[in-house]
């Protein structure tokens, strides 16, 4: 019988060969979450707003000059004025326009700033309540998400708005009008022109605007109610509309910082920082806000009131 010849070493030793080594994963950016902002300015503006009006209340003195002040053994000379003035529970309105309530007479004669003034008086307790609790709503979420210096320069300038507007529709000159509702609308139409310039980001994105719009109707129909000046209102939120595509803008869904990305990686699709709808947004808006203040400054400065019997409305 012959005899299987010998298996030779390399073979009979031989190993199966290995796997072959899985492709290098792509790298995971992982920016650090977002630290919100501590809400500090809306507060002071809060605080701002309830001193404001103490002192609006001790200036008033209303035991000076009527016997029917309300609550007189309580606040003293910080008591308010009677029912039949001032349903509000607030000062009169010689007081009010003292101490810079909007009028469209005084700002042609030169006194500026109640554009600006207005925006800090209120016409009664219950006016005051209603705006400042609409402010600590609406402002301290997006004070956390976008920081106090856009978020005041967005209360100023929608307040500068409403007044303007304010005044450009009393034609009579008949109105006498305060509050801070203005800059509230304000935000409020920054909320709607942040969603629509960031719309990438968000998830539910008709749903989160249906509610918005809906809360926005809500409040401007409250405009139509009697001594409510509603076109403040209106100036404010389109005031503030077009600056929230100016200054609340955030990077696109799948945007990676450079500062984020490892050292000699090179992305082949790296995304901008913005789209492209957003500076067109952007710049467009600032041009119509620009355009909007510098047109009614000049026509309230050229026109002039009919004056007639004056009337107070709260925005």
């Amino acid at each position: 019988m012959g005899k299987r010849p010998p298996i030779p070493p390399d073979i009979e030793n031989a190993q199966p060969p290995l796997p072959p080594l899985p492709p290098p994963s792509r790298p995971q950016f992982r920016p650090p979450v977002p630290v919100p902002w501590y809400a500090w300015l809306v507060p002071l503006i809060l605080a701002a707003n309830f001193i404001t009006f103490a002192s609006t209340m001790y200036v008033n003195d209303c035991p000076a000059r009527s016997d029917e002040c309300l609550l007189f053994d309580v606040l003293g000379r910080l008591s308010f004025q009677p029912i039949k003035e001032n349903m509000l529970l607030g000062p009169s309105i010689p007081t009010l326009r003292k101490l810079g309530a909007l009028e469209r007479r005084l700002v042609e004669e030169g006194e500026k700033w109640r554009l600006i003034s207005c925006i800090w008086l209120h016409g009664g307790l219950l006016h005051l309540l209603a705006n400042m609790i609409s402010l600590l709503c609406i402002g301290m979420r997006l004070e956390q998400e976008f920081g106090f210096l856009r978020i005041g320069a967005l209360y100023v300038i929608s307040g500068l708005g409403g007044s303007l507007m304010s005044c450009l529709t009393d034609s009579r000159g008949e109105r006498v009008s305060v509050g801070a509702s203005g800059a509230l609308f304000g935000l409020l139409g920054a909320m709607l022109s942040e969603l629509i310039t960031n719309w990438t980001i968000y998830d539910n994105k008709c749903t989160a605007l249906m509610t918005l719009i809906l809360i926005i109707a809500l409040n401007l129909s409250v405009g139509f109610l009697p001594r409510v000046d509603n076109s403040a209102h209106c100036g404010g939120f389109l005031a503030g509309f077009f600056l929230g595509f100016v200054v609340l803008l955030r990077p696109q869904y799948g945007y990676v910082s450079p500062k984020y990305i490892p050292p000699g990686y090179d992305m082949k699709h790296k995304k901008p920082k913005h789209k492209c709808y957003q500076h067109i947004f952007r710049f467009t808006s600032l041009a119509i806000l620009l355009a909007g203040f510098i047109a009614g400054y000049t026509k309230l400065l050229r026109e002039h009131t009919v004056h007639s019997e004056t009337f107070r409305d709260f925005n």
